[in-house]
């Protein structure tokens, strides 16, 4: 009795289904005279053994029937009644299944099949159709396996069958939940319910940057340093309210490891000329832009629905999202320029024209902009040849002498400049001689420069006001960018674009933008020499 369980239990499992204990009893009939049923393997097993058999039976999610070795029908389960409609008492004792759940013409070759799993060792398949109780057909898939009694002779045949339709959906359930642990080009991630990952595929382990043992029961903080409150906001709102109706798009930062470069931490105030130490949008390296979609996970065996966690997927789209951004911020640059150039052409005064192209440029782009241009510029307009844009060999230049030009915005809140902009005064700026200004100058291209330098974080707010006084510059600075004013072979000036903390640091893009207006402004400002 006990072998036979266990065959019928291992049948279960093979098809994927539940067995579930229940305290009802399940009709049954054995053939009269054979001294034993297929089920008990022809011994006289006791009551509890047909109990334990019954709710067995009654448990599974497999339709379940067996047949003695006469080929009578010994066991029928509910499920079998379920698929077909007839009943334990209806089904139990009657010989075959030809003319009720078998038609008569197809009876001989599916009973042969069926029968013929008694000397056949290991479990057989087959797919054929059966009849229900109200005559329609159902295909079905069945395994079937011979029992065989305590003198190791065959005593009969048990049969598990479902529609082949539900076992179909199972099959590519499980085909598809492969696939995406296994070979998706998206990130898989499954989180229970206290929200640590309990299965990750093998994209999402390496966007996270860990194997995907390592990442089990793991804390997600652990990974991640911005974006962990928005996702776990995204699981408890799954996990409460059920799937979101549409992907939504996360930007989020991993932790460096412990053995990495930690130089981005550091304290550093210095200078540099522009490098793409940073993103593209000036941001840290490991900042990401995930894709996620989120379906909640219910147990679909449990009687009331229990969520088992949440299964997150993700595409890491950052390239294309910055992509987007930088079009659109070319676009606004480009109108930008082009609103100046309408504008600068309706003034008389060149120097004004240049002072409003300096208004132009602070929009989406810096909170503070400055034109330095160099004290002789203004003076009478010499000839290229009178003065060379480079001095020759051994030849020492004098001190660069930059004067204050215009500013943008004429006076920002807080800020109060020590020498008002004009030329008349030909007063210069106090830059020293590392000045980033005075280095785009002497060097004749653009120099950025940011808090702890191009490429380190603005986290040392006690350093700001310092290093932003020592360049004579707003005291909230924290970023700057000096492009050089060229034309006609000359160096003319210094444009400076100022960013505070609010801002992220200045980029390429940002460099080039820069220039772009500069090449502008020494046009005006040449003009301004010119005139009169």
């Amino acid at each position: 009795m006990i072998g036979a369980c266990r065959r019928v239990a291992a049948t279960a499992s093979s098809w994927g289904c539940q067995v579930t204990a229940q305290s009802e009893t399940h009709s049954e009939h054995s053939a009269s005279g054979d001294g034993g049923s297929a089920a008990t393997g022809g011994g006289g097993g006791g009551a509890d053994d047909e109990l334990l058999l019954a709710a067995l039976l009654d448990g599974m999610d497999a339709a379940l029937c067996a047949f003695d070795a006469e080929g009578v029908v010994t066991h029928w389960n509910r499920e079998a009644e379920r698929i077909l409609g007839w009943t334990p008492d209806e089904a139990v004792g009657r010989h075959g299944l030809a003319g009720w759940a078998v038609l008569k013409a197809d009876a001989p070759d599916i009973e042969a099949r069926l029968l013929g799993a008694r000397d056949t060792p290991g479990r057989q398949v087959h797919e054929f159709a059966l009849m229900t109780k109200d005559g329609r057909r159902v295909l079905v898939r069945t395994q079937s396996s011979g029992v065989s009694g305590a003198d190791g002779r065959p005593t009969g045949v048990y049969c598990a069958f479902s529609e082949v339709h539900a076992q179909i959906d199972l099959e590519r359930s499980i085909a598809l939940s492969e696939a995406l642990l296994e070979d998706a080009s998206w990130g898989v991630v499954i989180v229970d319910a206290d929200l640590r990952p309990a299965v990750v595929n093998a994209h999402a382990a390496r966007a996270l940057g860990v194997s995907r043992s390592a990442l089990l029961g793991r804390p997600l903080g652990e990974l991640l340093e911005q974006g962990l409150e928005e996702l776990e906001g995204a699981f408890q709102h799954v996990l409460a309210q059920g799937a979101p109706p549409a992907p939504c798009e996360i930007w989020v930062a991993l932790r460096s490891s412990p053995s990495g470069d930690g130089r981005m931490g550091e304290a550093r105030i210095s200078d540099a000329r522009i490098s793409d130490a940073r993103g593209p949008n000036g941001d840290a390296a490991t900042r990401r832009c995930w894709r996620s979609g989120f379906l909640r996970l219910s147990s679909p065996l449990a009687e009331e629905p229990v969520p088992l966690g949440v299964a997150w997927l993700f595409q890491d789209i950052t390239h294309t999202k910055r992509a987007e951004r930088d079009a659109s911020r070319t676009r606004f640059r480009d109108a930008q320029l082009h609103r100046a150039g309408r504008a600068a052409a309706e003034c008389e005064d060149a120097m004004e024209a240049a002072a409003l192209h300096l208004d132009f440029a602070l929009a989406g782009f810096a909170d503070h902009a400055l034109l330095d241009l160099e004290a002789s510029v203004m003076a009478a307009a010499p000839s290229a040849a009178a003065q060379p844009a480079v001095p020759s060999p051994g030849r020492l230049m004098a001190p660069t002498r930059l004067v204050r030009a215009a500013a943008a915005p004429v006076s920002a809140p807080g800020h109060w400049p020590p020498v008002e902009p004009g030329l008349r005064s030909g007063i210069p700026v106090g830059y020293g001689a590392g000045h980033p200004a005075v280095q785009a100058y002497e060097r004749g291209g653009s120099v950025r420069t940011s808090v702890g330098g191009v490429s380190a974080s603005v986290s040392e707010a006690n350093l700001t006001a310092d290093w932003a006084e020592s360049r004579k510059w707003p005291h909230d600075t924290v970023h700057g960018l000096c492009a050089v004013l060229r034309s006609r072979g000359r160096t003319l000036g210094v444009a400076t674009f100022l960013r505070g903390a609010g801002r992220r640091g200045f980029d390429r893009s940002d460099a080039a933008y820069a220039e772009d207006i500069a090449v502008r402004l020494a046009t005006l400002v040449d003009l301004a020499r010119s005139q009169p």
